[in-house]
């Protein structure tokens, strides 16, 4: 049978076509996973106070959600590769949404650390199960902007979870109950809503795909079992479970790690860092002027993986962003004045979100899709224990400097490390030109 060819603006529009029916959608779930992964920041301007807890304390709960993630990763991503994306996001997304409703009763510093646990339990596998739906639909060249138009959820959701969580938890109080307490009923029952409504949206292959033509159905298959092709005689790993044997996965690995501790570290913290410099400012005050380093983020991070993807470089504009993120980490503890302070936060920022949506198209460069359930959900559990790390090393610091100051410091070294980690990948190994073949 004749290989099918399309046209280089055909293949953009096709590709603007999937875009279109899968990102918006999945973008929404993502927006509402890290709603009910980072509201604590918030939940902690009243509940630390109602429960007694203290800054090194609080770091330990916001980050104890990444233990149970990462060990319930690799599984969660396994699971969804033989069930199929559309049941077991569905489940991730009911159980999380359950756990989230379940914090307004928590009592004390132990059923908070017991019920984020659950919910690093109950979420795992959300994320690299999304990253790698995307490589059943998005050949390599396409991959960097499609995960940095995903990715947007994050930032979203960071704008969104500050005016909503403050207002929630400034004028909802019926029934005699805090504010943080039904801020996280009310934030967690969207979660278990769209867990429903996924079973019935969600395309698990583009072969199932009734927006698709037949030709582009044929078209799109081809060029992906090509690359799949092209990536195991690159790597030369079969099997899934080899995959833990392969260094440039625990590579990529460390950088993620290097990321999330700079991405957690900050976002959980930014919260109290605003209230501290503003003081006499209401909750939902400090709630608004908190998106605006997620507005500047947003902006950074489409424009850099745009240019990857034109200029199909990956390394490069990777690695520099995380060089911004730590002048900006550095020059934050050099002022106190919140004009000043809003800009560095806003530098700070856009350099940790570029990062994230290039980063993807790296080990997309070397896994299979045989490989890539198990690669993936390394990459992202591994480096998500960046999450219990970052926001606790934060507030350990604080309470034995009694200034975020040192962490910062903390968290300017491993955003220069991952520069430096990233950069450490050969450049040869890194180019998206090694994958393309003969077409033909």
């Amino acid at each position: 049978m004749a290989t099918i060819q399309l046209s280089e603006e055909r293949e953009n529009q096709l590709m603007s076509k999937i875009r279109w029916k899968l990102v918006p959608y999945v973008m929404l779930l993502y927006i509402v996973a890290m709603l009910d992964r980072v509201n604590i920041g918030f939940a902690a301007l009243q509940m630390n106070k109602d429960l007694g807890i203290s800054a090194s304390m609080f770091g330990m709960l916001a980050g104890i959600f990444f233990i149970t993630y990462f060990f319930f990763e690799v599984p969660s991503n396994v699971i969804m590769h033989k069930v199929g994306a559309r049941k077991w996001i569905a489940r991730i997304l009911i159980s999380w949404g359950l756990v989230t409703v379940l914090l307004a009763w928590a009592q004390n510093v132990t059923h908070v650390a017991i019920l984020r646990g659950l919910l690093g339990a109950a979420e795992a596998g959300f994320y690299p199960c999304i990253v790698l739906y995307f490589t059943f639909w998005f050949p390599t060249k396409h991959f960097a902007k499609t995960m940095s138009l995903f990715m947007c959820g994050m930032a979203l959701a960071n704008i969104i979870v500050g005016p909503i969580s403050s207002w929630i938890m400034e004028n909802v109080t019926w029934m005699g109950m805090a504010g943080w307490r039904w801020m996280f009923i009310l934030e967690g029952l969207p979660a278990v809503i769209l867990g429903f409504v996924t079973l019935f949206v969600m395309v698990d292959r583009p072969d199932q795909a009734k927006f698709l033509t037949a030709e582009e159905k044929a078209w799109l298959v081809a060029e992906l079992e090509r690359e799949h092709v092209a990536k195991q005689l690159k790597v030369k790993v079969a099997s899934k479970w080899e995959v833990f044997k392969n260094g440039r996965v625990w590579h990529l690995a460390f950088c993620y790690l290097c990321y999330v501790l700079a991405l957690y570290g900050l976002g959980m913290w930014m919260p109290q860092i605003l209230k501290g410099l503003a003081q006499a400012m209401s909750l939902s005050g400090i709630g608004l002027i908190s998106t605006i380093p997620y507005i500047c983020a947003i902006i950074a991070m489409v424009y850099v993986a745009k240019r990857s993807d034109a200029t199909q470089e990956r390394r490069y504009h990777t690695a520099l962003p995380m060089v911004l993120a730590f002048f900006g980490l550095i020059a934050l503890t050099m002022t106190n004045n919140l004009a000043v302070s809003m800009l560095l936060l806003c530098i700070s920022q856009m350099g940790i979100y570029a990062f994230v949506g290039t980063f993807w198209s790296l080990p997309n460069m070397y896994l299979s899709e045989a490989t890539a359930a198990v690669g993936i959900a390394i990459i992202n559990s591994v480096g998500n224990l960046g999450g219990f790390f970052g926001p606790y090393m934060v507030g350990f610091l604080k309470d034995a400097t009694g200034s975020t100051n040192a962490g910062m410091y903390f968290l300017a070294t491993f955003a220069i490390l991952c520069t430096i980690s990233v950069l450490a990948i050969p450049k040869k190994e890194a180019a998206a030109e090694s994958l393309k073949t003969d077409k033909r």
